[in-house]
């Protein structure tokens, strides 16, 4: 697939490099997705060292390592704040970097959520528990349950919630998607759940998205879920995996925290509302 671009600004080499030097990707999946499938909802502006692109009412700011202290993201903020107009704008930290936080005070964003990666090595994994949930690997057919699935399970998730079955296509249609690793728990024949794992090189992997139907929680579906992908990943290869959390999802951070993930402080991703 054709990497999006801005003019003759390569949206994907900007954010490699950003990437490379700040240790955290600078647009989530959600915009890139947005780049592909959807670019006549993103507003952009651009420099050849950077650019800011609105997707709906969240922004995105990216400069390149070398360009930054010259005054150029301040410039590119404050044109896409005069595109924007009135009305509520949300924006990420990825990775709570000092300047960001400095530059979002200052045009009065105010931090809003916090967003924890966790990270476990792959080693010495649980065994998994005897359950009478039957865990396998997706088929086409899943596709509709899995979305039912995921909008009961996140239904107050200002993101993951809003999947549709046009969304799980697109998100599908990823080079790193591999329908083995998105794994369907079923009891008595109907799906209640499932892990999508996702791959990201050849030693690190994704808790992508843990979902559970509400009605079947409480009777440790979610740790059965977990552990299911950890294993699937730590098969196929990887040594490593992360996963996103809500800072204040003390329930999900307790599960995880209990299966051997850990969270640094410098793992956070912030979120900040004007």
């Amino acid at each position: 697939m054709r990497p999006p671009r801005l003019a003759d600004v390569s949206i994907e080499e900007i954010a490699a490099e950003a990437e490379a030097y700040d240790g955290a990707a600078p647009l989530d999946e959600a915009t890139l997705l947005t780049l592909r499938h959807h670019p006549e909802r993103v507003r952009a502006q651009e420099d050849a060292d950077g650019f800011a692109l609105l997707v709906d009412r969240e922004l995105s700011l990216v400069v390149r390592p070398e360009a930054r202290g010259r005054g150029l993201g301040r410039g590119l903020l404050e044109r896409a704040l005069a595109d924007a107009g009135d009305g509520e704008l949300l924006a990420w930290s990825h990775g709570h970097h000092p300047a960001a936080a400095a530059l979002a005070s200052s045009y009065d964003f105010t931090q809003v959520r916090d967003l924890w990666v966790m990270r476990r090595p792959l080693g010495d994994l649980p065994p998994l528990p005897s359950s009478d949930v039957e865990v396998r690997g997706y088929r086409p057919a899943d596709a509709a349950d899995v979305v039912r699935v995921n909008a009961a399970a996140f239904a107050h998730h200002p993101e993951q919630g809003a999947m549709d079955e046009a969304n799980l296509a697109e998100r599908m249609a990823e080079d790193w998607f591999d329908p083995a690793g998105l794994l369907i728990a079923e009891r008595d024949g109907a799906v209640v759940g499932f892990h999508w794992t996702k791959h990201h090189t050849p030693a690190l992997g994704e808790v992508y998205v843990v979902g559970v139907d509400p009605a079947a929680q409480g009777g440790g579906l979610g740790k059965l879920l977990t552990l299911a992908g950890l294993h699937h990943l730590a098969t196929t290869g990887h040594t490593e995996v992360l996963l996103y959390v809500e800072s204040d999802n003390a329930p999900a951070v307790r599960v995880y925290s209990g299966l051997g993930f850990t969270h640094a402080p410098a793992d956070t991703h912030v979120q900040y509302r004007r």
